[in-house]
């Protein structure tokens, strides 16, 4: 046992790189994927409860020491950015030239931020407190946002969007209370002495996601490429744009808590709307599902140098400042 807590403390030093190098695991071993896709909904559970078991009640009441910020950070995520991009779409017809990925792309603009966000804004060096009351907030009105977007967008599309919500509802609740009963049953003293450890399961969840969501990806590399790069290039795309969009939007509260806000918005869990839809979705779908966890797993590496910049002291952004 000592071991395995050695094992899962070391897995959760290094998360984010493991987490991104499932990715072409996935790609490798293209019969690996199938093994564990059936485990997907089960995976995204387990992932949201170690999150909620992450997030200490009571401490999380002084992240709210700026309601203001977090509730136009929810706002912007969860109500104008959704909306936004929801009308370009529309405009743009992608409705009509390409049923499969409107489809996706709505539930994915519907979807809260990553639950890992709060973990992604403490590796850059971003407001960690910021980013989880936003998460927490953005998380406990999906089923509500994302119902009535899926509604106005898809209409027909979709079998029932208060069914959708309802599925949410339960997910996310249930995640929640079986977090606080653990917490209630071993103890918040306890559980933070196990944080590394409890990081380390949620990597190992992180990596098992990953890696299924990459499940027939290999095949089409072979067969369409220039469909695997284009719902590549169309998910980097979205996640840079909304990504540097919010940070623009929320600079006057400051460049780390602009660019953790912009993040949120530009990484978001179309994992959880998938497991509320029970993953029936075309085969297009899905390509830009795995397509999607790219950026979500390589951005934060690439941004760690904006990061730096935006978060040093005054004098050092320019890399002449005093050492």
């Amino acid at each position: 046992m000592k071991a395995l807590a050695a094992l899962l403390s070391l897995v959760g030093r290094h998360g984010t790189l493991l987490a991104a190098l499932s990715i072409f695991i996935g790609l490798l071993l293209p019969g690996l994927p199938p093994l564990l896709k059936p485990s997907l909904g089960t995976v995204i559970v387990i992932m949201l409860t170690l999150a909620f078991l992450r997030v200490d009640p009571v401490a999380l009441k002084g992240h709210f020491r700026r309601p203001g910020l977090i509730a136009a950070a929810a706002v912007w995520l969860m109500l104008v950015s959704p909306a936004l991009l929801g009308l370009l779409f529309h405009v743009l017809a992608v409705e009509q030239t390409l049923p499969g990925l409107y489809f996706i792309l709505v539930l994915q603009i519907s979807a809260p931020a990553l639950m890992s966000a709060p973990a992604i804004a403490a590796l850059l060096g971003l407001d960690v407190a910021l980013t989880l009351a936003t998460l927490i907030v953005s998380v406990a009105v999906t089923p509500v946002t994302a119902s009535l977007f899926t509604h106005f967008f898809l209409g027909q599309a979709l079998a029932s969007p208060l069914a959708l919500g309802v599925r949410l509802f339960l997910i996310i609740s249930g995640s929640a209370l079986v977090a606080t009963v653990i917490r209630r049953l071993v103890g918040s003293g306890r559980l933070e002495r196990q944080r590394e450890r409890i990081d380390g399961l949620s990597v190992v969840s992180f990596v098992i996601f990953a890696i299924a969501a990459m499940d027939g990806v290999t095949a089409h590399i072979y067969s369409v490429p220039k469909l695997v790069a284009g719902v590549t290039l169309l998910a980097f795309a979205l996640s840079l744009a909304q990504t540097a969009i919010g940070t623009l939007l929320f600079l006057p509260a400051g460049r780390g808590l602009a660019l953790a806000i912009g993040l949120a918005a530009g990484n978001r869990n179309l994992g959880l709307m998938l497991t509320a839809t029970g993953f029936a979705i075309p085969d297009t779908a899905w390509l830009y599902f795995a397509a999607a966890q790219v950026p979500a797993y390589i951005l934060p590496h690439l941004l760690r140098p904006l990061a730096r910049r935006l978060t040093a002291p005054p004098g050092q952004r320019s890399g002449h400042g005093r050492h």
